[in-house]
């Protein structure tokens, strides 16, 4: 199912100052990235549409209707989850993590209201309470999984990202909000549940302790901008929906081959994730072994020679 229609491709010697776009300043040494959105197919269960870019970009978007069912024409798209979703959210990650040519993974919602409203309410009320144990054992595992996926993970917040979607998008390396689209917040408090799928534990790791306490007992919700400053986003970009999709793809083009060293943003991003857990002399190993890893590979040796010959490297992953 084609859900955006495909964007006209740019020719590589394009003059862009003459084109109705906005590019974002990027480090690029001076070479300009830009590539379509591209053709996007519905998973197995019509809740998430997936797709990639020419550059190595899957998109995984997030797509249902305030009940969590694969939406139709009329129906708002809030983009709950429901377990369906999930195992959607599941495959599209596995999907993206074997496919050799994808190094980067970038995670966004259907429309320009919601990024998530999070799970699905009426599916809560709907199952036993053995369910939605497991539901939120494997919504935990699925989000984990692309926690620990060696490829960056950037999640475009185009709306509104509360509850589970929130959750969601924390599990990502990199968080951008469009400004003025929406607001943030865990407010499962309101139901008499806490953030049970990742919530609790990512909140306070990303904004400390005292912080996530004040956020999840009074469950309010708030701007991108307060959000940028507790560090829980990492910025604000305004501009339209399209605007924010394309500068949010000449984004995620900077770590893409053969500009960036996808093996070595994925060693960074083991060091980080699995290092944080464990105490500073065992991640003080882990780290160099990582390392020791990247010094034996093509990219290393390729990027230090162009440092010393004054050249820009040309990385292939390996």
């Amino acid at each position: 199912m084609e859900v955006y229609p495909s964007l006209k491709p740019i020719p590589e010697r394009a003059n862009f100052s003459s084109l109705n776009t906005r590019l974002i300043h990027i480090p690029t040494y001076g070479r300009q990235i830009m590539t379509s959105w591209p053709d996007m197919q519905s998973m197995a269960h019509n809740l998430v549409n997936y797709g990639t870019t020419d550059n190595g970009i899957a998109i995984i978007e997030l797509c249902s209707d305030s009940a969590g069912e694969p939406l139709t024409e009329g129906k708002t798209p809030v983009n709950t989850y429901t377990h369906s979703m999930m195992r959607d959210i599941d495959q599209a990650v596995l999907k993206a993590r074997f496919d050799d040519d994808v190094t980067v993974i970038l995670l966004t919602g259907f429309g320009e209201k919601f990024f998530s409203a999070g799970a699905s309410i009426s599916m809560l009320d709907s199952v036993s309470p053995g369910f939605k144990y497991f539901f939120c054992l494997h919504a935990n595992e699925t989000l984990s999984r692309l926690e620990q996926t060696p490829k960056l993970v950037i999640a475009a917040l185009n709306g509104h990202a509360v509850g589970g979607g929130l959750e969601i998008a924390m599990s990502a390396d990199i968080r951008i909000g469009r400004k003025d689209s929406g607001q943030v917040g865990l407010p499962e408090v309101s139901l008499g549940v806490l953030a049970g799928t990742g919530g609790t534990a990512r909140l306070s790791r990303l904004v400390g302790k005292a912080r996530a306490m004040e956020i999840m007992v009074t469950g309010r919700k708030f701007s991108y901008e307060e959000a940028k400053e507790m560090d829980l986003v990492h910025d604000v970009w305004a501009g339209s929906l399209e605007e924010f999709r394309q500068d949010i793809l000449d984004y995620a083009g900077q770590f893409t081959l053969p500009y960036a060293a996808s093996k070595a943003i994925g060693n960074i991003k083991r060091s980080v994730q699995s290092g944080m857990e464990i105490p500073l002399e065992y991640h003080l190993a882990l780290e160099r072994e990582l390392q020791s890893d990247l010094f034996q590979s093509d990219d290393a040796k390729k990027g230090i020679a162009a440092y010393v010959n004054r050249e820009v490297p040309e990385f292939d992953g390996n």
